[in-house]
């Protein structure tokens, strides 16, 4: 697939494309990426969420931050891009434990709690969680072709899977 068919999704920020465009973010520690497809339609939606709710940050105005806003403002971006919510199907990785620290402090995991937040809104919404990749001690970057659904990820030292 060619390079010039690739958005890049920053940190905290998402987007949505049709076939043949491939979505990909850099640097998912305790971060997730949350990529979104409808095989029918050919949309492809990612996600790179910082954080797992926006009611626990007062200035909360960066949907794309946080795993309940950006999967709703996910899905009606791809809806507008011809996708139908009972045809998404969802992929996520990330949510590793970056540092060293004490995990049962609940402040310290934000990975754990980004990936459960992600679960929750998912199945609030009625999208199946059909492959995840999440946890461990490394950071990720992933890219989502909206060809047909791959959802690539690659890590240092860890090589490259294909969820």
């Amino acid at each position: 697939m060619a390079r010039e068919n690739m958005i890049v999704v920053g940190m905290a920020d998402l987007n949505v494309t049709k076939s043949p465009g491939i979505l990909t973010t850099l640097g998912l520690g305790s971060c997730v990426g949350i990529a979104l497809y409808d095989a029918q339609a050919k949309v492809a939606g990612l996600a790179h969420i910082m954080l797992p709710d926006s009611k626990a940050i007062h200035n909360n105005q960066n949907q794309a931050k946080f795993a309940d806003t950006a999967l709703i403002v996910l899905i009606t971006k791809m809806e507008r891009l011809g996708a139908k919510k009972r045809n998404i199907r969802a992929k996520i990785a990330g949510g590793a434990q970056m540092f060293a620290f004490n995990a049962t402090n609940e402040n310290l995991r934000v990975g754990d709690r980004n990936v459960e937040a992600t679960k929750k809104v998912l199945q609030l919404q009625g999208i199946s969680l059909v492959a995840s990749e999440t946890g461990d001690s490394f950071g990720r970057t992933v890219e989502l072709y909206a060809e047909d659904g791959k959802f690539l990820i690659k890590a240092i030292g860890q090589g490259i899977r294909t969820l």
